[in-house]
């Protein structure tokens, strides 16, 4: 599983989540709402301390993150979170490999 997150994105995380360097943003699963990937769950967020990670990416000294119990959720989907100009806020974007 790979994590990416794009530069507009992460602009909008260190403005509207008031980052830091050393930051970090935690994505979790979360019991209700709706996904591409889970029934019932939805990708919640957070600014908490990591305690296992399962996977992340830095950039610009901020730490984001899955922990490992989390990673379930993403059913071996690679997760990149992008910008939507129009919405002008995060979207995420799911892929999976074609098993080969």
């Amino acid at each position: 599983m790979n994590l990416t997150v794009s530069t507009e994105a992460l602009e909008w995380y260190v403005d509207e989540m008031n980052l830091k360097d050393g930051s970090f943003v935690r994505f979790y699963a979360r019991y209700g709402g709706s996904s591409q990937i889970q029934k019932g769950f939805s990708l919640g967020i957070s600014t908490e301390e990591p305690d296992q990670i399962g996977i992340k990416t830095t950039l610009n000294g901020i730490t984001f993150y899955i922990e490992e119990k989390d990673l379930w959720y993403f059913d071996e989907h690679d997760l990149h979170i992008g910008f939507n100009l129009t919405l002008r806020e995060p979207e995420f974007q799911f892929t999976k490999k074609a098993d080969e």
